[in-house]
């Protein structure tokens, strides 16, 4: 019922809030990402955005070390695809530290290095659920990002708004807004395995995004 109540709940009153995301089938190396929506309470902009750090391609490079990276919007085709996992409302300062972490992972602002096992979309997704005040550090589950965010809503049962829907589904259910990117990225399809032969990293592997 707390969940109905958010999504009818206009920008204005529920100040910004961040949903956690994952995509963990399909031709895809599994992922983790998160979406901002509403409006600052001191006011400003109305935001509608979607975040993840991704590496910039599916290689077996991913395998052996550090990788070129980037944050990523995802398109609403991948989000529809996906599995809305639950939200948290931000205050304002809150809100002002995600924006920071986005910058500070970003290819033209900050460190954009990609690494398979110690900094990949669940290690930058981690740090914002820390800075939305949950408990987020579990280690063993670095790699598996559905495994993960359920972890963090189980540990969290207070703070977080449930959601467990699909994105199809969660998307369509939510009012319409006219928002913007609070910080502009590029749009694409995270983690696609392109081909079956070098290019291409296996199924198995993609377990650890």
């Amino acid at each position: 019922m707390l969940a109905a109540l958010l999504l009818l709940t206009s920008p204005a009153d529920a100040a910004v809030t961040i949903a956690f995301w994952s995509r963990d089938f399909g031709n895809y190396f599994p992922h983790a990402f998160f979406t901002l929506r509403g409006t600052p309470d001191a006011g400003g902009p109305t935001i509608d955005a979607s975040y993840g750090f991704t590496a910039r391609s599916i290689t077996p490079k991913l395998l052996f070390g550090n990788v070129g990276g980037r944050v990523e919007a995802a398109k609403r085709s991948y989000m529809t695809g996906s599995h809305a996992r639950f939200s948290v409302t931000l205050s304002d300062a809150q809100y002002a530290r995600v924006l920071d972490l986005i910058r500070a992972w970003d290819e033209k602002t900050g460190n954009s290095t990609y690494n398979l096992g110690k900094r990949n979309c669940v290690h930058f997704v981690r740090e914002a659920a820390m800075i939305a005040g949950l408990s987020a550090d579990f280690p063993k589950l670095m790699k598996k990002p559905g495994r993960y965010l359920q972890a963090v809503a189980v540990a969290n049962p207070r703070q977080v708004a449930v959601i467990d829907r699909n994105g199809k589904e969660y998307l369509a259910g939510l009012p319409p807004i006219d928002g913007t990117a609070p910080v502009a990225v590029s749009t694409g399809t995270p983690g696609l395995m392109k081909g079956n032969g070098a290019d291409a990293v296996s199924a198995d592997a993609g377990d650890a995004r």
